[in-house]
């Protein structure tokens, strides 16, 4: 039963999940028989009916109801055409319909349609006058405020909202269509949340499937991946599944232009520090639109450097946002949006969350002792970077050593406390940016190799940074952040700036997390492999058994920890030892 409205449960509800690589979807919805509802009287509260008018024209805005992952049908040019949907009834009734149609005024413009695996939306756009055999398509017709004939009974149907043939029943009194739409979606019909598998209101299933909604119409774009390592196929392509299948996936920029070009309107997504050569070139001479990949803010609990696929993908169609020579999705989102309330305030909430949960990038950190922070001296957190990182290489400005930065900052900073902390896949031994222990010493106070950046960001009273994301995440735990490059946080007004960063827009820290972490990013859930929101995700690092490590992962680590070996016998590299002090040996 449909909890609450002693209605039995017919099958589906209007919002539907697309169905996944296996065929499976996840139930969003499922809808009792609003008849005996729509018969009785003394339901229909004046708050009720609000709730539905507002919730039906979200519903029409985001063409979220029925199979709206399905392929468009073809249609006539412009509108005012007829739509015959056959979605249900015989063949008789059909052909009825059929007569119906020839006999309108428009009689040389009749489109059909029939119910299943197909988007209803760019059909009922342009429809004049729809007629349906009482199934779904007819009904969306009717919220999206079409003129709808019915031959067949429905549970729309005999309310006086709809044009009847003359064997449906008339009913005893009428319905309008928001109280249709009520008695349907709010009483009859249970939502629930798919990622916690708990109950949820009409409203917030809504913005969950219009969001995959969304995305799906981006991904639709996208017809081949390239630059993409081996390991990152198979996530890359989950964020990228659409209701026309997932990307090619392609090593060569002739081969990604080439099967790009076979799609009207085909896009090229390419890992942004891994384009072919000559890409950018061919794609602009072949008309083919670029898009660019990387890692999102909240990545993974684990480093990608290890193999470990990413739960967040931004994506960008101008440039990067860590490249100051271009002007971003991300900077014009956050130049250009008017951010609203509820999303200021769930931005407000979701900082909240990261902070109260330690949630930095990576996620690492093992037990270490405890930084012997002097009284009286301001402490000083400088975080390392990968130095052929391109944020450094693009918007270091023009510092492109760890150990350059940390000689910066003791010359701003002489009687501060300094503690460096190298990056995780530095000290990994995966990619470059070890600076030997004791030319660290000459600048730094201590060093922190495996101490949670979370815990840090904590102790701390100032961040001082080239473009890491540490100095976002230390802005949101209050801290004062100095920057000497251009990282993409920087120039709001948030951030002390060496040197100076102009955006033309000074932003509140909500607004910056609104735009970075909400707007900007896509996440997948690692348990469901659907898309959702950060909170989502956050809420999935409490679950390591979500992350844990495959047997690629673990060589990947070996391999790593043997060049860490090799790297310290030759003193090129601190020894990996939780916190070093002067002083301390």
């Amino acid at each position: 039963m449909v909890a609450g409205s002693g209605v039995a449960i017919v099958g589906d509800g209007l919002l539907r999940a697309m169905p996944r690589g296996n065929g499976l979807a996840a139930r969003v919805s499922i809808m009792g028989d609003p008849a005996p509802v729509l018969a009785e009287r003394g339901w229909e509260t004046a708050e009720l009916l609000e709730r539905a008018n507002a919730a039906r024209r979200a519903l029409v805005a985001a063409e979220v109801g029925g199979a709206w992952w399905g392929e468009a049908p073809s249609l006539p040019a412009g509108e005012g055409y007829a739509l015959v949907a056959r979605d249900g009834g015989d063949l008789a009734a059909v052909a009825a319909m059929r007569d119906a149609a020839r006999a309108g005024d428009d009689r040389a413009r009749i489109v059909e349609i029939a119910a299943g695996n197909c988007d209803p939306w760019p059909a009922l756009a342009g429809a004049e006058r729809v007629y349906t055999l009482g199934g779904e398509i007819g009904f969306l017709a009717l919220l999206a405020g079409k003129n709808v004939s019915c031959f067949a009974p429905a549970f729309y149907s005999g309310w006086g909202v709809t044009a009847d043939a003359p064997a449906i029943p008339r009913r005893p009194f009428g319905r309008t269509v928001d109280e249709i739409f009520a008695a349907a979606c709010l009483v009859a019909t249970q939502c629930f949340d798919p990622f916690r598998q708990t109950p949820a209101a009409f409203e917030e299933a809504l913005a969950i499937v219009a969001e995959w909604r969304r995305l799906d119409r981006t991904n639709r774009r996208i017809a081949v991946c390239v630059g993409m390592s081996f390991w990152k196929r198979r996530r890359v392509a989950e964020f990228l599944r659409s209701g026309a299948g997932v990307p090619a996936f392609r090593r060569s920029a002739a081969g990604a232009v080439a099967v790009a070009r076979r799609r009207k309107s085909g896009a090229i997504a390419a890992w942004t520090s891994r384009l072919p050569a000559g890409l950018e070139a061919a794609a602009r001479t072949a008309g083919v639109a670029l898009i660019r990949v990387e890692d999102g803010f909240v990545r993974s609990v684990g480093l990608g450097s290890d193999f470990l696929p990413p739960a967040s993908l931004v994506l960008d169609g101008r440039g990067m946002y860590f490249d100051p020579s271009v002007r971003s999705d991300l900077e014009i989102l956050l130049c250009e949006t008017a951010f609203t309330a509820p999303l200021l305030a769930r931005a407000r909430r979701l900082a909240d969350q990261l902070v109260h949960r330690g949630v930095t990038k990576y996620n690492l950190g093992r037990r270490a002792p405890p930084i012997e922070w002097p009284p009286g001296r301001r402490r000083i957190l400088v975080p390392g970077q990968v130095e052929d990182d391109l944020s450094v290489l693009l918007g270091g400005g023009g510092i492109r050593g760890n150990l350059e930065l940390l000689a910066r900052v003791r010359q701003a900073a002489p009687d501060a406390f300094i503690l460096y902390k190298p990056h995780p896949d530095v000290v990994a031994g995966h990619r470059k940016g070890a600076v030997a222990e004791a030319e660290v010493r000459r600048f730094a106070d201590a060093v922190a190799t495996e101490a949670a950046t979370a815990t840090l960001l904590g102790e701390i009273d100032e961040l001082h940074t080239l473009t890491s994301l540490a100095g976002f995440e230390a802005l949101l735990r209050g801290r004062r952040v100095v920057v000497y490059g251009r990282p993409w946080y920087a120039g709001w007004g948030l951030t002390e700036d060496v040197p100076a960063v102009e955006r033309g827009r000074r932003l509140s820290l909500e607004e910056l997390v609104a735009g970075a972490l909400i707007l900007y990013p896509r996440y997948l859930d690692p348990l469901t492999r659907l898309p959702c929101g950060p909170e989502i995700v956050i809420e999935r690092l409490d679950h390591p058994e979500l992350w844990r490590a495959g047997s690629l992962v673990r060589a990947r680590r070996l391999q790593g920890a043997a060049r860490r070996w090799c790297a310290e016998r030759i003193g090129r590299v601190p020894k990996v030892t939780g916190i070093r002090q002067k002083g301390r040996g």
